[in-house]
């Protein structure tokens, strides 16, 4: 019996395409508006962790066909970023992936188009990030001009946060961008765009006020597109990669167009 490559949400009426399955993990991908783990448990209506646990445990053949228990999420990705989402299978295949990304372990790639067109065509940024006082759900950077003289209880949970940039196309207005985390901080890459003055299309946290405006009715522009890793168990070499032509489309851009080329990574913007 042949197993569906991927997973209807009945109650949602949502399908999503499986990416990538072994014997340990499984890799969707995620569709905008649902969230992995929320800021608040009585807002879980969109929460795609409790609707596969949900479906998994009512049968539903995508599950039964795969006599599949347990699946659990490894990494996450804001509610309305869309692509690559690596769930584990096991207890056992949690634990070794979750060590695989807390060790930096796992190469990420994102494409995001951006508000205007960045001078540079590749740039590093390494900007610490902390939350934003007072202001719930929003992160901000720190420059060392910004850095305070004498610690607050923003300090205490200041992050490091290292993002490689690359500009791959261009309209008059908006650019493509290819974004590498080597950190996994909470919304890195959009805070990251923003402190270089090109914030996510979409964005309606970091974005200018129209965005702030739709309060997320508009997409955010932010795709995850690949993740490379070493398997744990196998000991090869593994390469997940996300369809990127609708969203290309989406934005004005050619899925065969025009791409800068790849340069050895520049030295990191302090």
């Amino acid at each position: 019996m042949a197993k569906p490559t991927q997973i209807e949400l009945a109650d949602a009426r949502m399908v999503i395409p499986i990416l990538y399955e072994d014997r340990s993990v499984l890799a969707l991908d995620k569709p905008a508006g649902w969230m992995l783990a929320p800021d608040s448990w009585d807002q879980t209506g969109r929460n795609l962790q409790l609707a596969l646990q949900s479906s998994l445990s009512a049968g539903d053949f995508w599950a039964r066909s795969r006599n599949l228990k347990y699946l659990r999420f490894i990494h996450r990705l804001d509610a309305e970023t869309t692509g690559i989402t690596l769930f584990a299978k096991s207890a056992g295949a949690l634990n070794a992936y979750s060590e695989l990304f807390e060790t930096r372990s796992v190469e990420k790639f994102y494409l995001a188009v951006v508000l205007g067109v960045p001078k540079q065509t590749a740039w590093t940024c390494n900007f610490p990030i902390t939350p934003e006082p007072g202001v719930k759900g929003r992160m901000r950077v720190i420059s060392e001009e910004q850095t305070p003289s004498r610690p607050t209880h923003s300090d205490a949970i200041t992050r490091d946060a290292e993002t490689h940039f690359r500009v791959l196309q261009a309209t008059t207005t908006t650019a493509l961008v290819e974004a590498q985390p080597t950190t996994g901080r909470t919304h890195q890459i959009r805070v990251h765009l923003m402190a270089a003055g090109h914030p996510v299309v979409g964005d309606p946290v970091y974005g200018p006020a129209k965005a702030a405006a739709s309060k997320g009715r508009q997409r955010l522009a932010l795709r995850a597109v690949s993740l490379a890793f070493r398997d744990p168990f196998q000991k090869r070499m593994v390469r997940i990669q996300a369809p990127v032509a609708d969203f290309l489309r989406e934005y004005g851009f050619k899925p065969d167009g025009p791409v800068a080329p790849r340069q050895p990574t520049p030295p990191a913007v302090t």
